[in-house]
């Protein structure tokens, strides 16, 4: 593959959600990923196949889900971190990395990325404007969600 196509179809994100909630609480809400459907609207569904893997579909404002299975790397509540690889529609890593911040919670959230899904890669030019803007809303409403799901204890 042409390293200009890399380039097209690659994204890094990095999204800093400050909460009012203790770390222990976000990180552990976090590890749940079978639990986001249920605060995050984006994430549409989330099936575990085994202990370490599973797969998760998205969708988000622009009319297309995303399908990605999801292995996890790094589990470590000692350091805040929670690391998984993916597969499917998107190839690469997403990393939350959670700690204290104020009398809160600073939850990062770093994912790169290379799209693998052809409707994505076919309008990659003129789309990604928009597909960078649909992870901002996705990622804002996923911040909202858990924030509530938070408060409600």
């Amino acid at each position: 593959m042409p390293d200009w196509s890399r380039r097209l179809h690659h994204y890094r994100f990095r999204s800093v959600w400050l909460l009012d909630a203790p770390p222990a609480a976000v990180y552990a809400a976090l590890a749940q990923a079978e639990e986001y459907p249920r605060w995050w609207p984006q994430v549409r569904e989330v099936t575990a196949l085994d202990e370490r893997s599973g797969t998760a579909r998205f969708r988000s404002l622009l009319p297309y889900d995303l399908k990605v299975t999801a292995t996890e790397r790094v589990r470590d509540p000692e350091a805040g971190l929670l690391e998984i690889a993916m597969r499917g529609d998107l190839a690469g890593w997403a990393r939350w990395t959670v700690g204290p911040a104020g009398g809160g919670t600073r939850a990062v959230f770093d994912q790169d990325v290379e799209v693998h899904k052809p409707l994505l890669r076919w309008f990659a030019l003129v789309g990604r404007p928009l597909f960078v803007a649909n992870h901002a809303l996705m990622m804002r409403a996923g911040r909202r969600g858990l924030a509530a799901r938070l408060a409600r204890g």
